[in-house]
């Protein structure tokens, strides 16, 4: 009887993912290791994701694929050492955002602690988790976009949207309260960006020529590259989301690596035998697929979900992008949402049913005896899908009447946003 409760409660003691916290001493192995883990992560955006998102786009756009991508790491940096850290980790405010107490991060200095590690180390590793969410965003709206609104959106979007999730799953949010499981951002992250990207491309409504010309891509080559330098960032991403160097950090680096791999191999296989082709676009695809799937469970299970994670993650995101986009008709220009949104609901669903104690005491999923953790999860995720929706909405009406027109001209987005705009040119076309 007394197990049976212990899994019932254990889900309801979940405050933070990371154990790391319970310690009151600076560690120096730890803190030199998420060091390490903040340089990873902060790489993914203005190098791993612009260059996957680059490459991608079409060779007119690449650059300013790339200096979107670019600023929005610049801007959520500044936005959350002001005030965006403590909307998402100050005191709680009735389980939906955090105060001011720490605007400008006052009151804390080089000797204040989070857990083991300076909190300065925390905040820095945070903010690179805000810069990515938002720039995954891009992958959605690449090639319409006027960039003056893009400047104005990350402002409010990292305020009004990221901010308070993070707080609802890592500060102590309703999420948290609840128990929700999300180790280094299936619903913060993934589903956030995935489903905000989805519903600015449909405000922002199809690009020109889209579904009677080929789009092709600037370089897959670029999105190969971009790709692996995402995967080699995600152990820092995944594995550092622990907050120490420790057995629990191993592990989650082990399934990484493995979801990935998997994700990869599934994705190149349903297209292969669907399109009779396996391209390396796929393979790069099904390699984030992977990883967007596994995130959220990397603290919570072992190998054998790991591989069934990244199956599922790397066939679901093929499929999705494949065929189902087709038949909805929408113009999600990198499949921002077909990638992050989707993987990272099937990611998080996984870890309700895969989370095992063994491997970390604060998650138990349902094949090891606790049904409701499922179902938590399903809530986090439809309560972030749908205020990601809502907000977004708020911050594109915001937006407007701050810049005006979100969409380029039909001239620009004709002759391509680089030259139009940037005055540059990724490629010297002959």
């Amino acid at each position: 009887m007394l197990p049976k409760l212990l899994q019932f409660f254990i889900p309801l003691t979940l405050f933070m993912a990371a154990p790391a916290f319970a310690s009151d001493a600076l560690d120096t192995g730890n803190t030199a290791w998420m060091i390490v883990s903040t340089a990873l992560v902060m790489m993914m955006t203005p190098a791993g994701l612009a260059l996957f998102y680059g490459g991608m786009s079409r060779y007119k756009n690449l650059l300013n694929t790339y200096a979107m991508t670019f600023a929005a790491y610049c801007l959520a940096s500044v936005v959350w050492v002001v005030w965006g850290y403590s909307l998402a980790f100050g005191p709680d405010k009735a389980g939906m955002v955090g105060g001011w107490d720490y605007f400008l991060l006052s009151g804390i200095g080089v000797d204040s602690l989070s857990g083991s590690i300076p909190q300065y180390v925390f905040i820095v590793f945070q903010m690179t988790f805000a810069g990515i969410t938002l720039a995954l965003v891009i992958g959605s709206i690449v090639d319409r976009l006027r960039f003056s609104a893009w400047i104005v959106f990350s402002v409010l979007w990292v305020t009004l949207v990221y901010c308070p999730v993070a707080h609802w799953a890592w500060g102590g949010g309703w999420m948290a309260k609840m128990g929700a499981l999300d180790f280094a951002g299936g619903t913060v992250v993934h589903i956030n960006a995935g489903v905000a990207g989805l519903v600015l491309a449909l405000v922002l409504g199809k690009r020109i020529g889209y579904g009677k010309e080929a789009m092709f891509p600037s370089s897959v080559t670029l999105t190969a590259l971009g790709a692996a330098l995402l995967w080699f960032g995600w152990f820092g991403f995944n594995a550092g989301s622990q907050l120490a160097a420790d057995g629990l950090a191993g592990s989650a680096f082990l399934v990484t690596n493995t979801s990935a791999a998997v994700g990869a191999l599934a994705w190149m296989l349903a297209e292969w035998s669907m399109e009779k082709k396996p391209t390396l676009l796929g393979m790069a695809s099904g390699a984030v697929a992977g990883l967007v799937g596994i995130t959220p469970a990397a603290g919570f299970v072992g190998l054998g979900a790991a591989l069934i994670i990244g199956i599922g993650a790397g066939v679901l995101g093929f499929v999705f992008v494949a065929k189902l986009k087709r038949r909805f008709g929408y113009d999600d220009s990198l499949d921002a949402f077909g990638v992050h949104g989707i993987c990272g609901i099937w990611g998080a669903l996984a870890t309700g049913i895969f989370a095992n104690p063994s491997v970390n005491a604060l998650g138990t999923g349902l094949i090891y005896g606790n049904p409701r953790q499922l179902w938590i999860q399903f809530v986090s995720i439809i309560g972030t899908a749908a205020f990601s929706a809502v907000a977004t909405l708020i911050v594109i009406g915001l937006t407007r009447l701050v810049t005006g027109p979100l969409r380029i001209d039909p001239e620009s987005e004709i002759v391509g946003l680089d030259g139009a705009f940037h005055g540059e040119r990724g490629f010297e076309i002959q």
